[in-house]
């Protein structure tokens, strides 16, 4: 087995040196976020009584449960976080471990990456036990993270440690889920989508269990994550459950590791057609795109209905306290507290649809790295229309992704207004408007595809930023030129706002310029 693991620590330090940029931005959008929430909480509940009130809100409301999981602990300000953030976070960190370790296995299998240095002085699971190290490493990193960013804002510094060891906990398992997945497939694509699914599976889990049979929390380790009981008497020894399991699994990952060759996935490939069907450049960006983009419409639509159905207890939920009474009375009363829900919701799904954007444009710097461009390129396509076919996903599918949240969310509230025929529009409307500054973050990412191809990553630390300037700004009290810098801030507050149109236009016209900009740059350009 040593012989096995022969040059893992060098490949740990390689790997390191490539996350050296997201990592970094998991670990702080999460830690701004945990921070953030603990610090909005303690001035929106600061009496037992408000907070009181609020679980029980919780409690009385499925879709809530459903959603977050219960409030264990009402009565702190830590209990209400943990609640909050606890399940959400597990499940992202989750995310974070899958992709970690997909990126350092399959998908450098899959480029032909770890063939080269398994011609090296490389063992033969070197690569696998390197990429779910530094997934650990990552999910560590970000609930020390968490941990400090609540001790920081007053939080007590066990229950802190509790709420990160959660996050760390999901990390854990999935990184060994993903050493499973990655054996499975020999596409790095599917092999994440076997990885999400699996998560997909256990938060569906984790929220029946949360609405049902309590007993069925126990068959999810994002359940496990919420077993721990941050600042609500914890639960320590739910940590080993979760690393006993995690540990059978990798085991039987690098034990399917040890059985199949180089290159090649346990399942066997699906066979393509007998007859090449491909028309032009679109239908070939298309049969590259459209898992993706089909997944994330369905994903959304799903999520869009969940929040359609959150939006009419947002009132009772909220509660009564001193700080709520007066915000309600800002925005409007309980009418004007369920659209400032749906304008915050719609403003959080419009940055997530910027990552597919985002994603979308990078399927170019994926093409060209694995040489699959080129042949494509000697034919009589050209640069532009190549390099636009792929952008057309970015733009046509970030209005598709986010009508379909609109037109769930939309018929979900309306269904349970009863008033279909004006909330409907007006929601589609609110998803609908973030479409511009989604476009504007496909536009920069352009512009390093085609100035800059090797810092293309750079565009993922561009969406972070944005997500902290959203989630930290109004708590730091940033200057507004500071908010600005995001695209996000000057997209109009709908519903519950009038509709300004100029904004749109303007950053529409800012996508448009850095599109052309990086088409421009990629035609003066070597290829690879």
């Amino acid at each position: 087995m040593t012989q096995a693991l022969l040059g893992a620590g060098e490949l740990v330090k390689l790997d390191l040196r490539r996350d050296r940029i997201m990592i970094p931005v998991w670990v702080y959008a999460l830690t701004a976020t945990a921070a953030s929430t603990a610090y909005s909480f303690r001035h929106l509940y600061d009496t037992p009584q408000s907070r009181l009130e609020f679980a029980t809100a919780v409690a009385n409301n499925a879709s809530t449960r459903a959603m977050y999981g219960p409030v264990h602990d009402p009565s702190t300000i830590g209990g209400l976080t943990a609640w909050r953030l606890v399940t959400i976070g597990a499940t992202l960190v989750g995310v974070m471990s899958v992709l970690v370790v997909m990126r350092h296995t399959r998908a450098d299998e899959e480029a032909g990456r770890l063939e080269l240095i398994s011609a090296g002085v490389v063992g033969r699971h070197a690569a696998l036990a390197a990429g779910v190290l530094v997934a650990l490493i990552a999910s560590l990193a970000v609930g020390l993270g968490a941990a400090i960013g609540l001790i920081a804002v007053g939080m007590p510094t066990v229950g802190s440690l509790a709420f990160g060891l959660s996050w760390c906990t999901a990390g854990l398992f999935f990184a060994a889920v993903a050493a499973v997945a990655a054996q499975l497939s020999e596409s790095a694509r599917t092999a994440n989508g076997i990885g999400i699914g699996v998560i997909a599976l256990a938060y569906l889990v984790r929220a029946i269990a949360d609405v049902g049979p309590s007993w069925l929390s126990w068959a999810s380790p994002i359940g496990w994550a919420q077993q721990l009981r941050p600042f609500a008497g914890e639960r320590w020894w739910v940590f080993g459950v979760a690393v006993g399991a995690a540990a059978l699994i990798g085991w039987g990952g690098f034990a399917l590791a040890g059985r199949r060759d180089l290159g090649a996935g346990l399942l066997p490939p699906r066979p393509g057609p007998a007859r090449g069907e491909l028309h032009g450049a679109v239908a070939l960006a298309w049969r590259l795109q459209r898992g993706t983009l089909l997944g994330w419409t369905a994903g959304f639509a799903i999520y869009g209905v969940a929040i359609g159905g959150l939006a009419d207890g947002v009132t009772a939920i909220v509660g009564s306290s001193e700080s709520t009474r007066k915000i309600l009375e800002e925005m409007g009363g309980a009418k004007g507290i369920v659209d400032a829900f749906l304008a915050t919701a719609m403003g959080i799904l419009g940055l997530v649809v910027a990552g597919y954007a985002v994603q979308a444009v990078l399927r170019l710097r994926v093409e060209e790295t694995a040489l699959r461009a080129e042949p494509v390129l000697a034919t009589r396509v050209g640069r532009i229309r190549w390099a636009c076919s792929h952008v057309l996903f970015a733009v046509v599918g970030s209005v598709l992704i986010l009508a379909a949240a609109g037109l769930g969310a939309g018929l979900a509230h309306g269904l349970r207004s009863h008033d279909v025929g004006q909330q409907l529009p007006r929601v589609l409307g609110a998803a609908l408007v973030q479409v511009p500054a989604a476009w504007v973050l496909a536009g920069v990412t352009l512009v390093l595809f085609g100035l800059a191809p090797r810092f293309t990553a750079v565009a993922w630390g561009v969406l972070g930023g944005c997500l902290l300037l959203g989630q930290l700004g109004p708590v730091l009290k940033l200057a507004q030129w500071a908010m600005d810098i995001s695209p996000f801030t000057h997209v109009p507050k709908l519903p519950g706002s009038a509709l300004s149109v100029a904004p749109l236009v303007g950053l529409t016209a800012v996508a448009v310029v850095a599109a052309a900009v990086g088409l421009a740059g990629f035609r003066r350009r070597d290829v690879g």
